[in-house]
């Protein structure tokens, strides 16, 4: 059992605690001020006082332990004999020191899933999502990005200007996730806020993750009645026989995870591009491919910075440090990947190298990572295609960032660029309004909730509209905000500003 902290952490720890024999103030939190100013340099900080594996504190002052070293990272990683997935192991939930409305609780309250699994649970609920995932054929989830890309430089194109991170990053991956879960096209604009919303923990988070559970249940009730080509279907129907709840959580953690992700992907590729001269000639001139560049991006700037978490299944050791059954761990992928024992020259390009840890490894590698990469690969590509002399409006040092425990997300990417002429109306603009609600935002069952921001959808697909019409859930998140966005924690590759 891990040994309570005391209420003063300027006091000496107790002995056998992780804190014992650290200076005042004591142990470093991941949360406040410094964590979410400068990350990377508090993991720096961490790395040189403790080495491979550090004593922290989480929200609530919550003891755990961060793995910052890559190998360190792996074993963890790739032995859930010691380090299982299982949060139901945690001596702090055990003791109830975790509070029901504490923010961890989003992230490692237990739930039917395959990432809390472990053994053959695991490889049961697991392999019901890979082999739905890997039904989707590469070219057609390549046709959907396409499509919807070209869309959404249709809206801002005949401008010259635009901010990328709120009309191209944040849509593009769930209008095509939408897709893929067979759901109605006008679906998309309502789940972009309430994903985003949801994950940024604000004040409404709840509002917009019942408003996710109940278009999820919706989909799962017409899908029972008119299966299709789609992961909804393909997850009820597999032998594996996952109950409805599983389903559901499942259907929920790839949507969210895989939009968070890709957007942060989508952002962090972009800006590395406008920002490094060198980066975006070697792309441009054909010395690199976009591949490559995502492979560098994702040593640099790993979408999530943490991953939360395992817990040791009983006394062992890592990275020099004792860790008590029952202790937490949390991953640190962003402070993996520039680990000096893997990487002692940070400006050394790592094109087409994938060692790096943002997707993870073991038997919890991200099932998801080649349709994220499809997403993010497609769209840029078709986005620096479209509109080859995009340029920033603002200088590097003026790009900001908002910040979670977990990660941290590029608030915004002004650019300009030469105006593209509109090729006309996107088709299906018309069919935004969801049925049973009027173009001003009101539901003919409830009062009037915010209206989404303009999007263009394309015409339905077939397998989103194989039977009756179905409408969203009336009553989104009836106060999703529009708040500015989280921003990416590493800043880019050497290079003055492109312009």
């Amino acid at each position: 059992m891990t040994t309570h902290f005391p209420d003063d952490l300027s006091h000496t720890p107790p002995p056998g605690c992780p804190a014992h024999g650290l200076a005042a103030p004591g142990l470093r939190r991941l949360y406040g001020p410094e964590a979410e100013a400068d990350p990377a340099g508090l993991y720096e900080k961490l790395r040189a006082e403790h080495g491979e594996v550090a004593p922290v504190l989480l929200h609530g002052d919550i003891p755990a332990w961060l793995i910052l070293g890559h190998s360190a990272n792996l074993s963890a990683m790739r032995t859930p004999s010691r380090f299982s997935r299982d949060s139901r192991r945690w001596t702090a939930f055990q003791e109830g020191r975790v509070t029901a409305d504490s923010p961890l609780m989003p992230v490692i309250a237990w739930q039917p899933l395959c990432v809390f699994a472990d053994g053959e649970e695991h490889k049961r609920l697991r392999g019901a999502v890979t082999d739905s995932l890997n039904r989707f054929d590469g070219r057609g989830i390549r046709r959907y990005v396409t499509r919807y890309a070209d869309q959404l430089i249709q809206e801002f194109g005949p401008t010259g200007r635009a901010e990328l991170v709120a009309q191209f990053a944040e849509h593009l991956p769930m209008l095509v996730l939408t897709q893929l879960l067979g759901m109605p096209e006008e679906y998309g604009p309502r789940l972009v806020d309430a994903a985003r919303d949801l994950m940024k923990g604000t004040e409404t988070a709840i509002a917009s993750n019942d408003y996710v559970v109940a278009t999820l249940r919706r989909m799962m009730d017409r899908k029972r009645v008119t299966p299709g080509p789609d992961l909804v279907s393909w997850l009820m129907q597999h032998d594996a026989g996952l109950s409805d709840d599983e389903v559901l959580e499942h259907l929920r953690v790839v949507l969210l995870a895989a939009n968070e992700t890709t957007v942060n992907l989508i952002a962090d590729t972009l800006k590395l591009t406008f920002t490094d001269r060198r980066f975006r000639a070697h792309l441009s001139g054909g010395h690199m491919t976009l591949p490559d560049a995502l492979d560098q991006v994702l040593w640099d700037s790993p979408p999530m910075s943490l991953v939360a978490g395992r817990w040791a299944t009983g006394d062992t050791e890592l990275g020099g440090r004792q860790i008590k059954a029952g202790d937490m761990l949390l991953l640190g992928l962003a402070a993996g990947n520039v680990d000096p024992a893997v990487r002692p020259d940070l400006t050394k390009p790592l094109h087409g190298n994938r060692s790096h840890l943002s997707f993870g490894g073991g038997p919890h590698e991200c099932p998801g990572q080649d349709i994220g990469r499809a997403i993010a690969e497609t769209g840029i590509d078709i986005l620096l295609t479209r509109l080859p002399d995009l340029q920033l409006t603002i200088e590097e040092d003026e790009l900001t960032w908002t910040a979670a425990w977990l990660s941290r997300h590029l608030v915004e990417l002004p650019v300009r660029f030469t105006a593209r002429p509109a090729t006309g109306a996107a088709p299906g603009a018309a069919a935004r309004t969801p049925a049973g609600e009027t173009a001003g935002g009101t539901t003919a069952a409830g009062p009037a909730v915010p209206a989404t921001p303009p999007v263009p959808m394309p015409a339905p697909m077939p397998v989103a509209t194989a039977g009756p019409p179905v409408a969203p859930p009336a009553g989104p998140p009836a106060a999703v905000p529009r708040q500015r966005r989280r921003r990416g924690w590493w800043s880019a590759l050497t290079g003055r500003l492109w312009r």
